[in-house]
């Protein structure tokens, strides 16, 4: 009740392939638009009667991102979660059932008790660029698969096989040359793919994730980058006990590109090739050795970023 007193209302929004389910808290108001254009504008006109706070919707991947598009032209606080996280706290106030009425109730709720910040949608051409580099993962993955394939299968249907990975092939090359031309058209974008590329080690995907995925580089310190990231070791300790330190959550993008880009660069690194030998000189295992080189390596791009400097190995 002080929430309504306080003018402070909470909409929340459980999204699926077909529908748009809206729980307005602490009213109780509860309705469903078509996950379509038309029930998107019906939608937002319904949410505007209520002038929100926040408008909090689960990060689905794709389901949500028509709506959140519209919601940023009409001016609505909108707050894309974390769907792991709503799910925590609607078991944490003991919401164990599950409807798509009860969910974005728990939504609404989640807003309402953690206030999360509000969200700022990439620019279209970040969103193109993100969209592709997506697909030319999902191409890669592809090929591996075909190459686990012909380990697997007789010569006589190898043929196919290779078909189908020159394809795949063609397709990875035509989506990097759409890349870079997508850079090239911005100069601020191409200045920070040469200063990124600059670093030993850091190719141009890497460089476009970077800038797709990671847009806070630059503005953080060395520990909170590398946490976003998902490659700083997390405490798991409790009273005497001290547990094992991993690493957990992050932007898995950046992460999993900065891992492919490690491997070759613990081979020829002039500072991270020797970093590497020296932990697993020390008895870390090769993969305890390999996170901390990627930490040290964001830390670098971060610090690169932030002083608006070129690779230079001194300040390693």
């Amino acid at each position: 009740m002080n929430n309504l007193i306080n003018n402070e209302i909470n909409i929340g929004i459980d999204t699926s392939q077909a529908l748009l389910d809206i729980y307005v808290r602490p009213l109780g108001h509860y309705s469903s638009f078509g996950n379509n254009p038309q029930g998107i504008k019906e939608a937002i006109k319904y949410i505007h009667s209520f002038a929100p706070s926040r408008v909090v919707i689960e990060a689905t991947g794709r389901l949500e991102l028509d709506f959140v598009i519209e919601a940023e032209k009409a001016k609505l606080p909108v707050c894309i979660c974390n769907p792991m996280q709503i799910r925590q706290f609607a078991k944490a106030v003991g919401r164990i059932a599950k409807t798509d009425k009860l969910d974005a109730e728990a939504i609404a709720h989640f807003g309402e008790a953690i206030n999360p910040p509000l969200s700022t949608l990439k620019p279209e051409k970040l969103r193109l660029i993100s969209d592709l580099l997506t697909v030319r993962n999902q191409c890669l993955d592809m090929s591996t698969m075909q190459k686990n394939r012909l380990t697997r299968m007789p010569k006589s249907v190898h043929k196919p096989i290779n078909n189908v990975l020159k394809s795949i092939k063609k397709e990875i090359q035509k989506i990097e040359e759409q890349l870079e031309k997508l850079f090239k058209e911005l100069p601020e974008w191409q200045a920070r793919v040469d200063q990124l590329t600059s670093a030993k080690g850091v190719g141009k995907i890497l460089a476009y994730t970077i800038i797709s995925e990671l847009p806070e580089i630059g503005k953080l310190n060395n520990r909170e980058i590398a946490a976003l990231v998902g490659v700083a070791p997390m405490n798991r300790d409790s009273g005497t006990f001290q547990g094992k330190r991993s690493i957990r959550g992050g932007r898995h993008k950046v992460r999993t590109v900065l891992f492919v880009s490690m491997m070759s660069a613990i081979q020829c690194h002039p500072k991270l090739k020797p970093m590497y030998e020296r932990l697993v000189a020390a008895g870390k295992p090769k993969k305890v050795a390999l996170i901390a080189c990627m930490r040290k390596q964001i830390t670098i791009l971060n610090a690169m970023v932030k002083n608006g400097t070129y690779w230079d190995e001194k300040m390693v």
